[in-house]
């Protein structure tokens, strides 16, 4: 049913990349999440007015919420699908994000007002008349909420939002939530055991939850959260295919809504090698990245001497040694300056930003290393943090 909806309202569907595409799609989740939740809020708040039950009124709220979730989610794509523009030259895509966030502060405020009512029922408590009707309805929403978590995990995946994949499990613990009324007014009906406003309290506290959860997720890649481990090895090992790379490091990923990111790294080539031809690899990196993985990639040559036998292996003693410090720790950008008297030995060291020992530690460790291996050698080290996951490229 699922596909068959997609490929009856979204032209071209088979084209995620393409940020029109991926509009149609973000907003045929939000007419669906509308439709049903709205169906859903009103049959439910019929069956809680008949059973004079808050457990079941607080779960039709939470479909009510779930409505407005997805009108705040429609409004959002919407908004995200519009062109870059002169005062806007990376687009619009970070209103998915400001429309996730509303979304989240709702939940919010929705769960604070549905506990206390739950509390006050708990406090005084009333008998609940529950019924086959009010059972079927529970159970009908739980079918429904089963389909919209696949639906919107789908759809989610097929165009790498965020904000869907976060509604499937929204709508998951929907079925959590409603299942758990479903089973307290049954227990309550068979033992006299009023458990109305406990359940209440405990979809009010499930709700707050989930609406903390979607803050957090929301306002991580507003603040610039790191690439995740998986997606920087990707790229690593992508750049590392082509001829003529020898490493890379530096990388930086900004990213300025869902199919919106930007990115710049270094790639390290061999200094002897044809400079057209190493600019030529650098072009058909940044032109694959952009056509493959819709990521604006800009690309920083780092030229490597290695032909020079004192040079690489005074890089690979200081490789090795740095990793007794911690794992993670990289050198780049190594060379050995003898424009004065002597020799001065300048690089940059990545440390991860969660490193015990500080940087004034950190340089002494190295001068000493570097000392050890030649007396006559002096030290410019640049203390670098790496944003991207850990471990960093070497």
């Amino acid at each position: 049913m699922t596909d068959i909806i997609i490929r009856h309202f979204v032209k071209d569907y088979k084209n995620t990349r393409d940020n029109n595409v991926r509009g149609a799609y973000g907003k045929l989740a939000g007419v669906v999440g509308i439709l049903c939740n709205a169906v859903l809020f009103i049959i439910k708040l019929l069956a809680g007015i008949l059973s004079c039950s808050v457990s079941i009124t607080a779960d039709a709220v939470n479909n009510l919420s779930d409505a407005s979730s997805s009108v705040i989610s429609l409004v959002g794509f919407k908004l995200a699908s519009r062109p870059a523009d002169e005062g806007h030259p990376y687009g619009h895509g970070r209103y998915e994000y400001l429309s996730g966030l509303m979304v989240a502060f709702i939940i919010m405020v929705i769960g604070f007002e549905l506990l206390k009512s739950s509390i006050g029922r708990i406090i005084h408590p009333e008998s609940v008349e529950f019924g086959y009707l009010s059972a079927a309805i529970l159970a009908f929403s739980i079918l429904i909420k089963l389909w919209m978590m696949v639906f919107n995990k789908k759809v989610g995946k097929a165009i790498n939002s965020k904000t869907l994949i976060a509604t499937a499990a929204d709508s998951r613990n929907d079925v959590i939530a409603t299942g758990a009324v479903l089973l307290a007014a049954i227990i309550s009906r068979f033992a006299h055991i009023e458990l109305d406003g406990f359940m209440g309290a405990a979809v009010a506290l499930f709700i707050l939850y989930s609406g903390f959860d979607l803050v957090r997720d929301t306002l991580d890649p507003m603040l610039g959260k790191a690439p995740d481990e998986e997606q920087v090895d990707e790229i690593r090992e992508k750049i590392l295919s082509y001829d003529g790379v020898l490493g890379t490091h530096d990388l930086l990923v900004h990213d300025y809504g869902p199919g919106r990111q930007f990115a710049s790294v270094h790639v390290e080539m061999a200094a002897e090698g044809d400079v057209v031809k190493n600019h030529d690899i650098i072009d058909r990196i940044e032109d694959d990245f952009l056509k493959n993985d819709s990521l604006h990639m800009i690309v920083h040559f780092d030229p490597i001497q290695t032909e020079n036998t004192e040079l690489s292996n005074l890089r690979n003693s200081i490789s090795v040694e740095i990793k007794k410090l911690d794992k993670r720790m990289t050198i780049h950008d190594l060379k050995i300056d003898r424009t004065g008297c002597g020799a001065n030995v300048v690089f940059d060291c990545m440390v991860p930003h969660d490193m015990e020992i500080g940087e004034k530690e950190i340089k002494q460790y190295l001068t000493s290393i570097i000392t050890s291996i030649n007396p006559q050698y002096s030290c410019t080290i640049n203390i670098d943090r790496s944003y991207a996951a850990l471990p960093h490229f070497e």
